[in-house]
């Protein structure tokens, strides 16, 4: 039996307060019956939930441990038991273990089994069971958006064998597909060590139109057969549509296969919410004691020079809104925002800007004013509510130049990487089941990624640390120096992270600025939210210049040609088109970039 040893450690204990009334409270003696026992011999998957050490706070459908879709409730199982490893004796492939969920509760059903890699040494992920709300005699909830006659679940008709591992393998084992009935669809594999099919009654299979369709993302395990030109690849899944509108939700099991490629349709799939209401999203109140329980520290570099600010600030202190074709001294903007343009597209039409050059404030704006900074929060149901997402937003008025690493050299450029008006952002992901910190993601010049809660560094409790890059104020979860480039080489931009004097406590000092979930009116968003085009002005550098005095004086193994080295750096450095605010971004609406 694999279950969480996290609980062991005093980071883990969470502590969920919640003022509304209708809260359900459990005492600790029930709590136990629900969290995750440690022994020596098992794993575990997140955080408890409890308040004083004595009372748990779960709050109507949030922190519940189930919830419903519509016509099927699915409950988190993160007990397993193994059932083999894959481990190749030769090549360079990591072995991996698979495992069969342990204690379903009653009336539940394993949709699939659960693969991850040996060198996780702490079961990391879990598996949804499923439960027909139509055998209740009280249904939770009424079943909606039936269009089938059909049941909710159905037991599959059989089994095809994926894979079987040859004597190249330290253990034997089997892999199989269920096939679903007609109507129905199969969520996972199944993984047993005998090579007959598997029973019939081991996992179930789930309606068609109660699914959505799932993609391949992370690889987990590949293996190149010496013996035949077959690769044995398994893979997570995730649904195919992610964001605030979209019901998919994962199941937890794995995908696998000798044959496929990008673009295939996967042979499972993952469920659907078809509960509107999304009951199980945490209630405003609930929302602020996740703030004020897991909110980073954000902490900037020693030498950072360019510190945030709240916007406010930056609108109180000078900053300027110009309109393409008009006033070229540009207009102040109101405290709030009120006088900026709303809605629409980002047209080039309009900008913001520092005070003018004549302005003694000019220098005064560009360093920011970090007593004044907030992080702007957004709260947003992910996975089809089945997560929620706390999106923080930071805000600087200036982002300082580029720092260029060239093997062994760093070269600090005067001008390239420059722009006004600078928006980062890191993402808090909460599972609705437990209230648990799942992941953080870390917003990074051109993309991102979400780091597992159990390898963020911690301050105090739960609250984790979060570091913004020199200059560029990118967020990343350690600290050290992140390139930006060619990493083989050794070549591109610096991003450097330590802790400093200058930090910014998010449970604190926060400022919820939209939770569309919540209802219209519930959260009033700021009039600068609806701004849509650029918070600072179009900057075209002459970068080739600064390349060519660059390569100069580069030592002889490292003279490229410009255009070599150029190609080597990210695209951003050359040209810096004024950034956009965050409900411009594409991850407002969506998924973040992974």
């Amino acid at each position: 039996m694999y279950q969480s040893m996290l609980s062991n450690s005093p980071k883990i204990v969470a502590t969920l307060l919640s003022e509304d009334p209708t809260c359900s409270c459990l005492h600790l003696e029930e709590f136990e019956q629900h969290r995750y026992h440690v022994s020596s011999t098992s794993f575990c998957y997140g955080f408890a939930i409890c308040f004083n050490g004595d009372i748990v706070f779960v709050g109507k459908g949030f922190g519940n441990g189930k919830i419903c879709l519509g016509e099927i409730e699915v409950a988190q199982i993160t007990k397993f038991t193994k059932i083999w490893s894959c481990c190749p004796l030769f090549g360079k492939s990591k072995s991996v273990s698979f495992y069969k969920p342990d204690e379903i509760p009653q009336g539940f059903f394993i949709v699939g089994h659960y693969c991850q890699p040996d060198d996780e040494k702490n079961i990391t992920g879990y598996v949804l069971a499923v439960k027909d709300l139509s055998t209740d005699q009280k249904p939770e909830k009424p079943l909606q958006d039936s269009t089938s006659k059909l049941p909710a679940l159905a037991k599959p008709t059989n089994y095809t064998l994926v894979y079987s591992p040859n004597a190249l393998f330290k253990e034997v084992g089997y892999v199989w597909l269920p096939n679903a009935p007609v109507g129905y669809k199969a969520m996972g594999f199944v993984a047993t060590v005998e090579p007959h099919e598997p029973n019939v009654n081991e996992v179930t299979c789930v309606r068609a139109d109660l699914t959505e369709s799932c993609e391949a993302c992370e690889v987990v395990f590949s293996y190149n057969s010496l013996l035949s030109k077959s690769q044995f690849r398994v893979w997570k899944t995730r649904p195919c549509e992610r964001g605030i509108s979209c019901r998919g939700v994962s199941v937890g099991t794995f995908f696998c296969s000798t044959s496929f490629t990008k673009g295939d349709e996967l042979t499972i799939a993952c469920l659907k919410n078809l509960d509107s209401s999304l009951q199980a999203m945490p209630n405003l109140e609930q929302v602020h004691a996740l703030i004020k329980h897991y909110g980073p520290t954000v902490y900037f570099h020693p030498d950072e020079i360019y510190l945030p600010s709240s916007v406010e600030w930056f609108f109180k202190n000078g900053a300027l809104l110009f309109e393409d074709g008009k006033n070229n001294n540009g207009i102040a903007i109101e405290l709030k925002g009120a006088n900026l343009p709303a809605g629409g597209r980002n047209d080039g039409k309009y900008w913001l800007d520092l005070p003018s050059k004549d302005d003694v404030n000019r220098h005064t704006v560009k360093c920011g004013k970090i007593e004044t900074a907030e992080l702007y929060v957004h709260v947003k149901p992910a996975e089809g509510g089945t997560l929620t997402d706390i999106a923080m937003w930071i805000f600087c008025p200036f982002n300082g130049p580029a720092t260029l690493k060239v093997g062994w050299l760093n070269l600090d450029l005067k001008k390239v990487g420059e722009h006004v008006g600078d928006w980062e952002h890191y993402t808090l992901r909460i599972s609705n089941f437990s209230g648990e910190l799942v992941s953080v993601y870390f917003s990074e010049h051109s993309g991102g990624e979400w780091v597992d809660a159990r390898d963020l560094e911690f301050i105090e409790g739960n609250k984790s640390i979060v570091y913004a890059s020199r200059n560029g104020h990118a967020s990343y979860p350690h600290p050290g120096c992140y390139l930006q480039g060619n990493t083989k080489l050794g070549i591109g931009a610096r991003n450097d992270c330590a802790k400093s004097k200058y930090y910014i406590d998010s449970s604190s000092k926060y400022r919820i600025i939209a939770a569309e979930y919540l209802g219209e009116g519930t959260i009033v968003e700021p009039p600068w939210l609806q701004y849509m085009r650029e918070w600072g002005p179009t900057i075209e550098y002459k970068s080739g210049s600064e390349v060519d005095e660059i390569i100069k004086h580069l030592p002889y193994i490292f003279r490229f040609s410009a255009e070599t080295l150029v190609a080597l750096f990210p695209n951003e450095l050359y040209g810096e088109a004024g950034p956009t605010g965050p409900k411009e971004k594409n991850n407002w609406f969506g998924d973040e970039r992974w």
